[in-house]
């Protein structure tokens, strides 16, 4: 089923104007952030086969087109207290959100892909200790069940293991340039 949008425009466009001019409470932003949403619209429209509401659809992205503009307003101005004073949304909604950046995501990897290969290099004692811990989140208690040892030596083991962790990546002039990058 293509929808058509000059039919969902003549549906749904002036619910989306409204929207647009409750949010900025300014007639000129309002239609900027209309053409905005519409842009978005037109650009994923081949992906609207699948959506049920079309109504909360383009509210979302209407809202979330005004949060957009509104953070990249207050970079620019790097002052939060520069807010406009007819902002009609909560403080708390327009604190960016806590999904990584590309660039947060591709170092997040790396740090892991690095960690990951000085865990290795742990003697496997304390490989498995960590992996136990960290990877599989397993509790001191079912460590030391696994391992036929006591909570004291799953403790000790996992403070040794972590000393010997960060000896290794500190010991690694690539780990130093990374992060001190």
């Amino acid at each position: 089923m293509k929808i058509d949008l000059t039919e969902l425009y003549d549906e749904y466009g002036r619910y989306i104007y409204h929207l647009c001019l409750k949010l900025t409470r300014n007639k000129e932003e309002a239609e900027d952030l209309m053409q905005d949403v519409w842009v978005k619209v037109v650009r994923y429209s081949g992906k609207m086969d699948g959506v049920d509401r079309m109504k909360a659809w383009l509210t979302t992205i209407c809202m979330n087109t005004f949060r957009d503009r509104y953070r990249k307003d207050v970079r620019r101005s790097k002052h939060v207290m520069n807010q406009p004073d007819t902002l009609d949304v909560p403080i708390l909604d327009l604190v960016p959100s806590d999904m990584p950046t590309p660039v947060e995501m591709v170092e997040q990897n790396d740090i892991q892909v690095m960690v990951q290969e000085k865990i290795s290099l742990l003697d496997g004692i304390y490989r498995t200790t960590i992996e136990y811990f960290y990877v599989h989140q397993y509790s001191l208690i079912e460590i030391a069940d696994l391992m036929k040892v006591s909570i004291g030596t799953v403790k000790s083991r996992l403070f040794r293991a972590k000393k010997y962790l960060k000896e290794l990546m500190m010991d690694d002039t690539s780990v130093q340039e990374y992060v001190t990058a």
